[in-house]
């Protein structure tokens, strides 16, 4: 059967003009932002070995990865999915600084599935994550940076949800809850379904207190003034839960008073990548979009593997998705056209105009001149042995 040749597989893109154009003067802006808070710009390569680009990270990202063997070697190695891990690898391996390191990264990551039903299994990812530096502090700075990012690409009316895995993982392992049943119980509480919660929690052997602080991981969610309510629900379960909420509390009140007009809200049962996450997990929404628009969270010990463990936090966003929400792209930027020749005059205004930022499209020789098809709308004309640039009839 006769294929099209110039259809893409399904999730993968392309950009055009003059929507690539647009994409690049906000991926310049970005990064730029992100220079300006101190973050320090990488490119890791698209392609590692499998065993270095997983290292410590869940099992999700390795369904999303693709693999393939090294020709060279025969050793297994993986597209990038994330470029989290490749960050960690950098710090920890090449770095080896001891004070704090702040890196930021954008490039494509490529996923066997899309996040999302009809989604990009090609998303440009911008992230930065913050290597050496435990506390709330930290967190915070990261949280106000995604904030940053976002506003900057145009989102508005945003809503962060933020929690805190070390909740769960404090009370799951005081519980003596292996590992299947920790996955099937985040996967429950995430999404607040009661009945399984029950059907689980019922299935085990645990003391009633336990057991109630568990299910109550599922109700203990709304506006950040709630969160004392939270921590006297859960007095009982031990410092380490007292810790994690005292440092959610932290974080997100000083980040409500920096940011009055984000809408925050907790939430103990915000349990995306527990198994990857040790600590604040955050995410950020706007109307109009059902998934995230930006999340992450501290991943403290995932250089451990690199032989250098280190506190990390950091958060990452999809350029695609943020483009996406922005709406039509600028329209196309109109250009000069300039006559065939060889006249060092033509050939000096032309440099002097790219000089100074304007667009300047040559005719070819034998070019028929249809300026105003190729986006011209003012051409350099010859006027007493200077050239001037004059608008073109219809602009």
């Amino acid at each position: 059967m006769k294929r099209d040749r110039w259809l893409l597989p399904d999730g993968i893109e392309e950009m055009l003009p003059p929507a690539a154009r647009h994409a690049e003067r906000v991926r310049r802006a970005l990064l730029d932002l992100l220079d300006g808070w101190g973050y320090e710009l990488i490119m890791p390569p698209l392609v590692e070995y499998l065993e270095s680009l997983l290292t410590g990270v869940g099992e999700e990202l390795d369904l999303k990865t693709f693999k393939l063997t090294d020709q060279l070697t025969g050793r297994m190695m993986g597209v990038r999915a994330d470029m989290t891990p490749q960050a960690a690898r950098i710090d920890a391996h090449y770095l080896r600084r001891e004070e704090p390191v702040r890196l930021c990264y954008m490039g494509p990551v490529l996923r066997t599935r899309p996040d999302e039903f009809g989604g990009a299994r090609e998303p440009l990812q911008i992230g930065a994550e913050l290597f050496g530096q435990a506390g709330s502090r930290a967190d915070g700075e990261v949280l106000r940076l995604m904030l940053a990012v976002l506003e900057r690409a145009g989102c508005r009316d945003l809503h962060v949800d933020i929690g805190h895995v070390g909740v769960f993982h404090a009370l799951t392992r005081a519980a003596g809850i292996d590992k299947t049943g920790e996955g099937e119980l985040s996967q429950a509480l995430h999404r607040k379904a009661k009945p399984e919660i029950d059907a689980l929690l019922d299935g085990w052997t645990l003391a009633p207190a336990q057991r109630d602080s568990l299910r109550a991981l599922a109700d203990l969610h709304g506006p950040l003034e709630e969160l004392p309510a939270a921590m006297a629900r859960l007095q009982a379960a031990g410092e380490l839960v007292r810790a994690a909420i005292g440092d959610l509390a932290a974080v997100g009140q000083r980040l409500a008073q920096r940011h009055p007009h984000v809408r925050w809200h907790f939430d103990l049962a915000e349990l995306n990548g527990y198994s990857y996450y040790t600590g604040i997990v955050f995410a950020a929404y706007t109307p109009g979009y059902g998934q995230a628009v930006a999340q992450g969270g501290r991943y403290d010990e995932i250089g451990r593997a690199f032989g250098r463990s280190r506190p990390a936090v950091g958060f990452s966003a999809d350029l695609r998705v943020l483009l996406r929400l922005q709406g039509h792209p600028d329209p196309a930027v109109k250009a000069i056209f300039a006559p065939w020749g060889d006249d060092d005059g033509l050939l000096a205004a032309i440099r002097g105009l790219r000089e100074r930022g304007e667009r300047v499209i040559e005719a070819l020789q034998g070019d028929p001149g249809e300026a105003a098809r190729m986006g011209c709308d003012r051409m350099l004309t010859e006027r007493d042995g200077q050239w001037t640039v004059t608008v073109m009839k219809g602009h």
